[in-house]
């Protein structure tokens, strides 16, 4: 690594944080097992399918926002990973940091959205710890999860599959999350009613499973749409062509991206779901989506080509312009 010291753009899913993985974690524990690429690793148990084991860590601030609490996001955050990649998630673990003099009462609300998140989706919490830390030394409530799923045998999903002239697809408008977090904090003056889109997307997931053509799919959460092409690119070697006019985006998320010099396109997103399929496949992606209520928004949003390896945007204007890949945190703390 050229840093010398850790900074908050090392954890917002762009550049830094791959360098970080790559440069300093992976150096030191890579395995054959350790994929830094995937969103769960898989390990295979026998001939009928194989358990997905994945990990995640969640510090929103405020912990309490519209469409859910951190506790309701971390069960979504890590069993949407699993769901991703072809899995059904089946368990969690649940390590719990709180800091001294937190109320009682709002951890009785996290702790509820924890349980209602898990029971919708039919997920057990089996194991876990809780640490309490000295007032001033935390952020209220942080969350450490870990995830266990089972995936049929011969799914074969992954970053490896995609090919040049696959179409690119998400599941409804991005930006959400991001947006409805900073809302909550009432910074800028700005007040809203925008609810983030965290929440399962185990149900558009499972509907793609046995379509032919199904490549590869990912939860754009840190760094957002934009980061999912750039991972895309970067393990390809093709170029990933994006159209801006395509990519569905809530007025009251591009209004205050407008005044605030943001781009929705690196916000974080918690219910959606990228996915890359075959060329001749993606109506009926679309299509199986569109049939689903969390789904209805789904768009077909762009193309991978043999071309040199950027993210290029089409605008809506008819020109073109290279995305770059995320540096600076624009909205610390929100997954």
């Amino acid at each position: 690594m050229q840093d010398s010291h850790i900074s908050l753009a090392h954890g917002n899913g762009g550049r830094f944080m791959r360098e970080l993985i790559e440069e300093l974690f992976a150096q030191h524990l890579g395995n054959p097992q350790l994929d830094v690429q995937a969103d769960a690793v898989s390990l295979p148990i026998d001939s009928t399918g194989e358990l997905l084991f994945t990990t995640d860590g969640f510090t929103v601030q405020p912990l309490e926002f519209p469409g859910g609490n951190i506790g309701s996001l971390a069960v979504h955050g890590t069993t949407n990973d699993l769901a991703v990649s072809g899995a059904t998630p089946r368990y969690l673990s649940l390590n719990v940091f709180i800091e001294e003099g937190f109320e009682v009462d709002q951890l009785e609300r996290i702790i509820q959205g924890i349980a209602d998140a898990a029971r919708t989706i039919d997920v057990q919490v089996v194991a876990g710890d809780t640490k309490v830390v000295r007032r001033g030394e935390g952020g209220g409530v942080y969350l450490a999860t870990t995830g266990i799923g089972f995936r049929q045998s011969g799914l074969q999903l992954g970053l490896r599959q995609i090919q040049p002239g696959d179409r690119l697809l998400v599941s409804g408008p991005v930006g959400d999350h991001g947006i409805a977090v900073m809302l909550a904090r009432e910074q800028f003056g700005l007040r809203g009613d925008l609810r983030s889109d965290a929440g399962s997307v185990l149900s558009l997931t499972q509907s793609l499973l046995d379509l032919p053509g199904l490549r590869f799919m990912r939860d754009p959460t840190r760094g957002g749409l934009a980061t999912v092409a750039h991972e895309i690119s970067r393990a390809t070697g093709y170029q990933v062509q994006l159209s801006q006019s395509d990519i569905p985006i809530r007025e009251p998320v591009t209004s205050v991206c407008e005044m605030l010099g943001y781009d929705p396109l690196y916000l974080a997103c918690e219910g959606r779901v990228v996915a890359v399929v075959a060329e001749g496949s993606e109506e009926a992606a679309l299509q199986r989506w569109r049939d689903l209520p969390e789904g209805e928004s789904a768009a077909v949003i762009g193309k991978v080509t043999a071309e040199d390896p950027y993210v290029v945007l089409q605008t809506e204007l008819g020109g073109a312009r290279i995305l770059e890949e995320l540096e600076d945190d624009p909205l610390p703390r929100i997954c």
